[in-house]
């Protein structure tokens, strides 16, 4: 575990190593929020990134009309 000191703006710099095991690149959109008792922050995949993760959902399932 890697301490980091908050700047007087209430800026902190993420560490090197945890950056580049997590792919984190400048610019890139974090999710920050407040989990008991601790701050934590989540990258957000380009949309890009996304696009197809849902080919193999199961289109048969019998859905309500006014979901359809």
């Amino acid at each position: 575990m890697t301490a980091v000191t908050v700047s007087p703006k209430y800026q902190i710099v993420i560490p090197k190593e945890i950056r580049e095991s997590m792919g984190i690149i400048s610019g890139q959109k974090l999710q920050i929020m407040s989990y008991q008792g601790r701050i934590e922050l989540i990258p957000l995949k380009p949309m890009k990134d996304l696009r197809g993760f849902l080919n193999s959902i199961d289109t048969t399932v019998l859905r309500d009309e006014d979901r359809v």
